[in-house]
């Protein structure tokens, strides 16, 4: 019986490997030196081992947008790049898949692999790979003499005048709003879970509405910091520093008050390649390729084998280490986002945002 068997199983090889390189992997992800940096470590390595093609969609975070795409009843993304608390939160709504721990490897060294991440980074619904934070950069040129270095220079308006571009989202504006009133980084969370909280951040936020620009796409804090529209932005310190370091782009980053979060994969529920996306996730969390990303962008791994790999920047010769958010003078001063807070305020934030838009009319043009 065998015998049989064993011919049966090399007849359809060819067929499996024909199937596999028809197949396609669809990962929504942010663009930018972000993706580029992905490609490099995770989506052409992966190509080149599997002979699956990796295309990629762009996604800018939150969930509406995965809420609609699978309410269109076509589940065409197989994996999504999410921010850790918005993963928490599509699990809890029942829009992402489960994903067994068992598709994670070992470090090279053996260490099992909930010992090696970081705490918290191994969930049902989702796995975290990379530590970024949410800063604040300056145009350069617009502060020839005094520089910006604290949160509250960016509700200065009187020392530090110019627009302000902010996400057009309520994400880490509060934060820095309360922390430029002084607010102590251990009590900001539970300041901002009572209404007189959030009364003082936005009352704060008021002082600068008619400067904000709003943005939505994590490429346009540098475009609108670079062209001279705006001279101090929020953004993701890797798109700063590709533009500053990497590009030489006049800005300069203040990384008081940093707003450190992780990001995570993710299955959302209803795609028919579970497995081709379990198998990639599995893939793109390897020691190996969570270095070698940390070593094209400033964004740290969330595995602790994977941060003692951080060395040179693979092109510039840069050494990464002091360019990533948990670098020890950036930590300091951070604040680490309260993630649970974040998913299961999503609805009431969304709707105290909205409100305070639509009070006193939106402005800066975005």
């Amino acid at each position: 019986m065998r015998l049989p068997r064993l011919l049966s199983t090399l007849l359809c090889l060819p067929a499996l490997a024909l199937a596999d390189e028809d197949r396609v992997l669809t990962v929504a992800t942010w663009g930018g030196a972000y993706e580029d940096s992905q490609r490099a470590a995770y989506f052409e390595p992966f190509t080149e081992q599997t002979g699956i093609e990796v295309r990629t969609v762009a996604y800018d975070g939150g969930l509406q947008v995965l809420r609609d795409h699978l309410a269109s009843g076509r589940v065409e993304w197989d994996v999504i790049d999410m921010i850790q608390s918005d993963a928490r939160a599509a699990c809890d709504e029942g829009l992402l898949d489960p994903i067994p721990p068992d598709i994670l490897e070992p470090a090279p060294d053996g260490t099992p692999p909930e010992q090696d991440f970081m705490a918290g980074a191994i969930d049902p619904c989702f796995i975290t790979q990379i530590v970024f934070s949410t800063v604040i950069a300056y145009d350069d040129r617009a502060f020839p003499g005094v520089k910006p270095r604290r949160v509250e220079d960016f509700f200065d308006l009187e020392t530090f005048p110019g627009k302000r571009a902010l996400r057009r989202a309520p994400v880490g504006l509060l934060e820095w709003a309360l922390l430029s009133l002084s607010v102590p980084r251990e009590q900001l969370y539970d300041l901002l879970s009572t209404r007189r909280g959030l009364d003082l951040a936005f009352r704060q936020l008021d002082g600068i509405r008619p400067e904000i620009v709003w943005w939505t796409r994590g490429d346009e804090p540098v475009e609108l910091l670079t062209s001279g529209r705006v001279a101090m932005a929020s953004g993701y310190n890797g798109r700063f520093f590709q533009a500053q370091v990497m590009e030489g782009a006049p800005i300069s980053v203040i990384w008081d008050g940093q707003l450190v979060g992780f990001n995570s994969w993710a299955i959302p529920r209803g795609t028919d390649q579970a497995d081709l996306a379990q198998q990639f996730i599995g893939f793109a969390t390897r020691t190996e390729n969570l270095a070698a990303q940390a070593n094209r962008i400033s964004y740290g791994p969330a595995r602790h084998s994977a941060r003692r790999r951080i060395g040179l920047h693979v092109e510039a010769g840069i050494p990464m280490r002091a360019h990533m958010p948990t670098a020890r003078d950036h930590m300091d001063e951070a604040v680490i986002r309260d993630h649970r807070w974040y998913s299961q305020t999503v609805n009431l934030r969304e709707q105290w945002f909205r409100e305070w838009l639509e009070g006193n009319g939106e402005s800066g043009g975005q």
